[in-house]
């Protein structure tokens, strides 16, 4: 197979061994400024659970909704303009309502979405990003995250890279996601994608530099060559922007609405169609 379309076609071989998206391997370690360092963070909960997540407002944080179902208390992580590490509390979580907690991959049904309203706004210099329209198959775009670059190795994590790959078109199970590969190893053989501490990255349309939220990591998996069991370095599966628009200028909304009371509210009547759970 020597086109992106038949390596996509396999992919469906790789959906048992298909895990959530834990770093960047293939990437490079991000250093500028403007780039990668400025819209994305590191998710973390007191459970041991390291994801990544996508700045879209100063006191928002957009996610995958699997990286927060283990429970514990929730923060972030933000790096400044010299990439030292600033942690940040998190006062509410709000997952996609179509979200189904304990299915894999392969059988989850609904949207891998959830938000974090922060307990303050986020530096000035962490720049947010906006919601981009639709991902097109063949369109390059940057992925960025926390994590391992390399599989086997967990002290290669909370590092921030970054990574280009080409959407190869959509991928249904249970849902659809958009599933992105490396322009030269085309998923066959192992390149660059998402591994463990990736989930909830952005994936941003273009390079690093741009603004424009076009995907949120939600899980990779090996190469189809691979002759080991392998997770990472083949297909990044994302939950596309675009089709979800709605439910996160929706949640947004309610989120920045919660006032202290409002909080104590929530708790004890949330809204229907809605779960919450806040930080201890």
């Amino acid at each position: 197979m020597t086109s992106r379309a038949s390596a996509f076609v396999l992919a469906t071989a790789l959906v048992a061994i298909a895990s959530p998206a834990l770093a960047v391997v293939g990437g490079t370690t991000s250093r500028d400024v403007r780039g990668a360092r400025a819209s994305t963070l590191r998710v973390e909960t007191s459970r041991g659970e390291l994801c990544s997540g996508a700045v879209i407002a100063p006191e928002l944080v957009l996610t995958a909704a699997h990286c927060l179902m283990g429970g514990g208390a929730v923060s972030v992580v933000s790096l400044d303009p010299r990439f030292r590490a600033r942690r940040h509390a998190v006062v509410a979580v709000l997952p996609h309502p179509t979200f189904v907690p304990g299915t894999t991959p392969r059988t989850q049904p609904g949207a891998d979405l959830a938000m974090l309203r922060l307990a303050a706004p986020l530096p000035s210099d962490i720049e947010p990003v906006t919601l981009g329209g639709g991902l097109w198959q063949g369109e390059s775009v940057t992925m960025a995250g926390f994590g391992l670059s390399i599989e086997t190795n967990k002290s290669t994590a909370r590092r921030l890279r970054e990574t280009r790959l080409v959407n190869a078109g959509n991928y249904t199970t249970q849902n659809t996601v958009k599933v992105a590969v490396d322009a030269e190893a085309k998923g066959e053989s192992p390149g660059a994608g998402a591994c463990r501490g990736d989930s909830g990255g952005p994936v941003l349309r273009g390079d690093s530099h741009s603004r424009d939220l076009v995907g949120i990591v939600s899980w990779s998996s090996g190469p189809l060559s691979s002759r080991v069991r392998s997770i990472c370095g083949g297909f990044t599966a994302i939950t596309p922007i675009s089709e979800h628009r709605s439910w996160i200028t929706e949640a947004a909304a309610r989120l920045l609405a919660l006032d202290t009371q409002q909080r104590q509210d929530a708790i004890r009547a949330p809204a229907a169609g809605y779960s919450w759970w806040f930080a201890r």
